[in-house]
């Protein structure tokens, strides 16, 4: 049997994190031989696991809860998706350089923007930030609609001002950007409009995280930024002895998968079950019985 991956963005975490779950399940389960795709993230994860054209993604699940629900990008007809496990939570970086004039959200009106790939959950969560903060995306910044390695280098090319990515900790195209000679990354404080985002959209979905000083270089303060949390998807028609077996590979492989990405450290067996909007597979609840940790 062949099963295919859906990641993201090649600079992002849920490109080497998917590519090293595809290979431990590969080696794992028996008759499974699985692949990672490139992709544009969350929206488009989600329509390639509603074409069957994708059997397993990495998805937001702010991005989750309207697939689930039938709303924005997946009007026509909700998701049928089921999770296996919430796996790490997502910090949102609102990136710019020294020498922008840019300190906050606000400071962006009439700036050059990169909200992030079309069909990506960056480009989700940049809207409602920017809708949080008083700005309307679409009059209010000359937007941009960048993958986050096209954002890196049109930043250091002089094309943008600032740009948005949603991502783990610490993202390799945003360590790149730090590492740059003579450029100073710079990222902006964005937990200022959590209270208008929890008010707007399902309470749980966000919520406050720091990125700590040192995790880019360059970086010597704190930064307080929305979080959302990622989750690993199925179908609802996977067989509930296969989502078993690829929940089981998540936590029995775990040291392998945080050797390739240290995010995949963060998966627990206590909070695997929190926190997601979309119903559960039953073959991961079996799993999460076996454990004795399913409420």
């Amino acid at each position: 049997m062949r099963l295919s991956v859906a990641t993201g963005n090649t600079g992002g975490v849920y490109y080497p994190y998917g590519g090293g779950l595809a290979r431990v399940i590969s080696q794992s389960v028996p008759n499974v031989d699985a692949t990672a795709e490139v992709t544009n993230a969350s929206v488009d994860n989600l329509k390639l696991i509603q074409l069957g054209k994708v059997d397993i993604a990495f998805v937001l699940t702010d991005t989750l809860d309207d697939a689930i629900g039938g709303r924005g990008p997946f009007a026509k007809a909700p998701v049928k998706a089921r999770t296996l496990a919430v796996l790490y939570p997502n910090y949102t970086h609102v990136a710019t350089i020294e020498g922008k004039s840019i300190e906050r959200l606000a400071d962006m009106r009439g700036r050059v923007v990169s909200t992030g790939s079309p069909g990506s959950g960056t480009e989700v969560i940049a809207f409602r930030l920017l809708r949080a903060a008083g700005l309307d995306p679409d009059k209010d910044i000359r937007k941009q609609s960048l993958s986050v390695n096209a954002s890196v280098d049109a930043i250091k090319d002089g094309k943008i001002d600032a740009f948005f990515w949603s991502g783990g900790l610490p993202t390799a195209s945003l360590l790149d950007l730090a590492s740059t000679v003579g450029v100073t990354l710079k990222l902006l404080p964005n937990d200022d409009v959590l209270p208008a985002l929890q008010s707007m959209y399902t309470p749980g979905l966000y919520f406050r995280l720091v990125i700590p000083h040192g995790t880019y270089p360059g970086a010597t303060s704190d930064v307080g930024v929305v979080g959302v949390a990622n989750a690993l998807v199925v179908d609802d028609t996977m067989s509930d002895d296969l989502a078993y077996e690829l929940t089981k590979v998540l936590f029995e492989r775990q040291k392998d998968l945080a050797a390739i990405h240290p995010e995949a450290k963060k998966l627990s067996i206590d909070t695997a079950t929190l926190g997601s909007p979309a119903p559960f597979h039953p073959g991961a609840i079996r799993y999460y019985q076996d454990r004795g940790v399913w409420k």
